[in-house]
């Protein structure tokens, strides 16, 4: 994972966490990577409220993401959790028609500091995050990546990384979900999780 060490969010990692995420102005305008757990973001929350929102769950052991450290400093992060941790997802309406069972897990937000794009930092936090699924007990891993195959797309609009991204680590294409984005699915095998991962 290109010499990159990876750590989960808790209470010991947290303020590292913040650091990078007052660093980059709270991240997509103040959301502390709350628009996907039940309290949402919006017109009526605040930067603070987020962040105070985002620390409380994290706290409490209510929030999971995988953090990538370059030295001491953190550098991206891969959020994920349960279906009931990361009720919200975009295109919901879309998506609620073709369900058939809801997923074990969700992978709903990945994030690069500017200066350390394109370096392996989201892959290394999506595999972070996979072992961390895999060592709470695995099961089924669900994804909304965007395909920006032949496009030009912003990195700091991929909120939820690429389909390629995804495909790299065995997610396969499910169902293509509003113009540009797909849900991706993969099944996590607690057996294959050792130690060394």
């Amino acid at each position: 994972m290109s010499g990159f060490i990876i750590k989960p969010l808790d209470e010991g990692t947290w303020d590292d966490f913040a650091r990078l995420v007052e660093k980059n102005n709270g991240v997509w305008g103040g959301c502390w990577c709350m628009a996907f757990h039940e309290e949402g973001v919006g017109r009526n929350k605040s930067a603070s409220q987020n962040r105070a929102e985002k620390e409380c769950r994290v706290r409490e052991g209510r929030a999971h993401a995988t953090l990538v450290y370059d030295g001491p400093d953190v550098v991206g992060w891969c959020q994920f959790g349960t279906s009931d941790e990361l009720p919200r997802i975009k295109h919901k309406r879309e998506y609620l028609k073709g369900l058939t069972e809801a997923p074990c897990w969700r992978i709903t937000c990945l994030f690069v500091d500017r200066n350390y794009r394109g370096r392996g930092v989201a892959s290394a936090a999506l595999e972070g995050a996979l072992n961390e699924i895999a060592r709470l007990g695995g099961g089924t891993v669900e994804s909304y990546p965007e395909d920006a195959e032949g496009r030009t797309v912003s990195g700091s609009f991929l909120y939820n990384g690429t389909t390629t991204l995804f495909e790299r680590q065995g997610f396969h294409r499910t169902r293509r979900l509003g113009k540009n984005h797909w849900v991706m699915s993969k099944m996590i095998d607690y057996s294959l999780f050792t130690n060394d991962n």
